[in-house]
């Protein structure tokens, strides 16, 4: 039986990265497990794009911003059925000619469709949508009934607290 000795002075191998939840999460909406199944006829090049979107509430409103770079205005779809805000989008491949050799290609193209559930009390007739530098922005008002009220308190009346001892 050999003894072997721990080097106290060796450097420790860090992780440089963080694991991050939301990334594997985003990888795993692109995967298709059945792809490599398919016959190579049946497959399509098109890859499934997936913008990533925030979402903000305040006090008048819910606001959504997504990156959608290139994209135009005729490029994007949103549209407002009940409850349902549905934003979708293409992003053509660019082509190029045969003769060009291509040796890496990591932009992002494709299809995307994204829906949200809207709470209660949304004005849906006011919803205002702006695309500018390649930023998706989209105000969703809430309605009246919906926003916050402030309720004053008012002070004791000394008389009815002295009728109540």
């Amino acid at each position: 039986m050999a003894i072997m000795r721990r080097n106290e002075n060796a450097p420790v191998a860090r992780r440089t990265r963080e694991w991050d939840p939301f990334q594997t999460m985003r990888d795993l909406v692109g995967w298709d497990p059945f792809q490599e199944m398919a016959p190579r006829l049946w497959r399509t090049e098109e890859r499934l794009f997936v913008p990533a979107f925030d979402v903000r509430e305040t006090p008048d409103a819910y606001q959504f911003k997504a990156d959608l770079p290139g994209f135009k205005e005729g490029d994007v779809d949103i549209n407002v059925t009940g409850n349902r805000l549905t934003v979708s989008g293409k992003r053509e491949e660019e082509r190029t000619e045969d003769k060009d050799n291509l040796f890496l290609s990591e932009r992002s193209y494709g299809s995307f469709t994204r829906t949200f559930t809207l709470p209660d009390g949304v004005n849906a007739d006011q919803i205002q949508a702006d695309l500018r530098d390649g930023v998706l922005s989209l105000h969703v008002p809430k309605s009246e009934e919906a926003q916050p009220k402030k309720i004053s308190i008012r002070a004791g009346d000394k008389g009815q607290q002295q009728g109540k001892s």
